[in-house]
């Protein structure tokens, strides 16, 4: 059994923490995610079993003597861009679209963090080594998966591949369900950690 990486979720906001979750639970499947209303309910855990911690803004102020030392493994929620006294930390803008909110993780990901990996957050879960081969993606299915998120209806997804819109939508219920991933921002960040697109051309 290998090392889930364990993240910390640190925000008062309930709505901002649960929606960040889901998008790092479809980003690291074997992840272990755990949210905390208040810096105190985080420090009653263990804070430096945690391989990251993403916070909003108002908690690293408050408690920056905590979070300096560990600014490698640190991530501030931020609420716009270009905030000087967040010069040198790693942030995430959570008040930006869905797509470029994804963009931003999956950049993070490149960034040179680190859960015991040098360089970068962990690939996504890898097919598990005795799971059939029926259930990795058809080469069809990659085309769909590609086409879907860079934007494409189904009805346009049917027309670039002259397939029809039933096919299309049988393709798309394949690749969830041979997946485990429901939403286009999972699926977005599934095709570009598997190199099946770039994240600048999302």
């Amino acid at each position: 059994m290998t090392n889930s990486p364990e993240i910390a979720i640190i925000d008062s906001n309930t709505l901002s923490s649960l929606g960040l979750r889901t998008l790092l639970e479809e980003l690291i499947p074997g992840a272990i995610i755990r949210t905390f209303p208040s810096f105190a309910a985080f420090a009653d855990d263990t804070p430096d079993m945690y391989a990251h911690y993403f916070l909003s803004a108002q908690v690293y102020f408050e408690h920056t003597s905590f979070f300096l030392p560990r600014r490698p493994k640190t991530i501030v929620l931020a609420t716009g861009e270009g905030n000087p006294q967040l010069a040198g930390v790693l942030t995430l803008n959570i008040c930006q679209p869905e797509k470029e909110l994804v963009r931003s993780i999956l950049h993070l990901h490149g960034h040179g963090h680190r859960y015991g990996h040098p360089g970068k957050l962990p690939a996504p879960a890898e097919q598990p080594a005795n799971m059939p081969a029926g259930h990795l993606l058809s080469a069809r299915e990659i085309e769909v998966l590609i086409l879907l998120v860079k934007g494409l209806i189904n009805k346009e997804i049917a027309d670039r591949l002259n397939i029809s819109l039933t096919t299309v939508i049988s393709h798309r219920k394949n690749i969830t369900e041979k997946l485990g991933i429901k939403s286009v921002s999972g699926l977005t960040i599934y095709a570009v950690m598997h190199g099946y697109v770039e994240a600048d051309s999302i």
